[in-house]
């Protein structure tokens, strides 16, 4: 669906959707919005940013996540690429959600400008496709410790499909628990 300059793609996860920024391009190369409270909110989006992230990753393959914060903290997360390549991923943990325990993965990259939205009560992650990658996050709500949870990249229960062979993962990602209600 086009809404003014963000182009937004719904994706498998409900609630969750790929963003394109529409480039202006001239002989300078091109501007672009990343981010319109108006056109969020007419999408039905939450657009509200309580804190900004980033996360840089110095090999190609390496896995962060999947993470999410549980109530009263859940968060949307808006996802873009800046530096490098990652396959960015959504997993839906609404048991309500008619797309429940389902995931779906986009590349983000520099020079595709494209931007994830991750809704509330999904867990996010990605794999670096590129050494050197850069991450920003703009989310709705601030890291609360206490509520900052996890599920296992390699979950049976979800099945998602990572690009590369694994490189580097933290301890605590790669410990996380299985999923279960």
């Amino acid at each position: 669906m086009e809404s003014g300059d963000l182009l937004f793609t719904h994706g498998p996860v409900q609630g969750a959707f790929v963003i394109n920024p529409e480039r202006r391009v001239d002989e300078r190369g091109y501007f672009a919005r990343l981010w319109c409270v108006d056109e969020l909110q007419s999408e039905g989006l939450l657009a509200r940013i309580a804190q900004i992230n980033t996360g840089v990753s110095l090999r190609k393959g390496t896995l962060r996540g999947m993470h999410f914060q549980t109530a009263p903290h859940q968060e949307v997360k808006v996802v873009r690429c800046v530096r490098g390549a990652a396959f960015d991923v959504v997993v839906d943990l609404r048991p309500d959600s008619s797309t429940y325990r389902s995931w779906m993965g986009v590349e983000l990259t520099a020079e595709n400008s494209k931007l994830m939205y991750v809704p509330e009560g999904c867990a996010h992650g990605y794999q670096t496709l590129a050494d050197d990658t850069e991450l920003i996050y703009l989310t709705s709500a601030p890291y609360i410790q206490g509520s900052a949870n996890g599920v296992r990249f390699d979950d049976p229960s979800f099945a998602i499909e990572w690009p590369a062979p694994l490189t580097v993962i933290s301890h605590q990602d790669r410990t996380w628990p299985d999923y279960v209600v």
